[in-house]
């Protein structure tokens, strides 16, 4: 009983660790934030984390699959590669970022710019440049109507699709679950969730994830400005670089035993062979 605990805690607490130094202060992290200081806070939090459920379940799923494919020893390498790759990546970009909120104010300006953009395609106010870029209206108000055309967004499945989804959730909803599903979607966190569903019950790391993603954007959505100004882009890195190579030292280890065990279970047949053709 206590092993079967252990076992099922492990994972557990990895997918949830994981998911809380890489999302806090992230880009969906600061979407939530500045789509609740504009739109019902639940509403918000409904939608973000919907998508972040939806979001969870395939990528531990994927992770899931992995095994039938390929050998689970190979899988727990692959993990472990996974977590020092972007252990090392956030180490270097933790140590190259300057103290303060210079990054987060950036990473706010960005998340802002999309939500604007957003906004924009959605409800018709904005252009198009030749590109099929939308121009939000206060850009070609400053100045850029010279450069675009401006014209109502062209219809296509996935604009019918989400219009169909807000006569029955509402446009905020939507917007909310859109935007942080595209914002997540190859993110970090996620290629992580994939890696950890490889190697664990794909069942308790999305409980892991779900469970880190609920305390995410529920901050987000309460009191997420507040927070992404409090807090230090560099310092939240450089642990969360700690921890994903932690993962990676403790995964390469696992796929090193787990490949000496398969070697001791299989018996050794040289001898009895030997002894037969004497």
């Amino acid at each position: 009983m206590d092993y079967l605990f252990s076992d099922s805690f492990k994972p557990l607490f990895n997918s949830f660790a994981m998911i809380i130094v890489s999302e806090v202060g992230d880009k969906t992290f600061l979407i939530a934030a500045i789509l609740a200081m504009r739109h019902p806070r639940l509403t918000v939090f409904a939608g973000a984390f919907g998508s972040l459920v939806v979001m969870s379940l395939l990528s531990a799923e994927m992770g899931h699959i992995l095994p039938h494919l390929i050998p689970r020893k190979w899988t727990q390498i692959a993990a472990a590669a996974l977590f020092l790759v972007f252990g090392t990546k956030m180490l270097i970009e933790g140590n190259n970022m300057e103290a303060g909120n210079a990054k987060i104010e950036e990473e706010m300006a960005e998340a802002r710019e999309e939500i604007e953009e957003d906004d924009a395609g959605f409800d018709g106010t904005g252009g198009r440049s030749k590109h099929g870029n939308v121009i939000p209206l206060e850009d070609m108000e400053a100045g850029e109507r010279k450069h675009h055309k401006s014209a109502k967004p062209a219809k296509s499945l996935l604009e019918g699709a989400r219009n169909f989804c807000s006569l029955f959730f509402g446009p905020v909803f939507v917007q909310s679950f859109v935007l942080t599903f595209l914002g997540e979607w190859g993110d970090r966190s996620q290629i992580a969730t994939i890696a950890l569903g490889a190697a664990h019950n794909v069942y308790i790391v999305t409980l892991g994830t779900v469970m880190g993603h609920s305390i995410c954007t529920g901050v987000a959505v309460i009191a997420g400005r507040y927070v992404a100004t409090k807090i230090s882009v560099k310092h939240v890195t450089l642990g969360g670089a700690s921890l994903f190579l932690i993962f990676g030292v403790v995964y390469l280890w696992e796929a090193y035993t787990m490949g000496s065990e398969i070697d001791s279970i299989i018996p050794d047949h040289s001898y009895d062979s030997a002894v037969g053709v004497l």
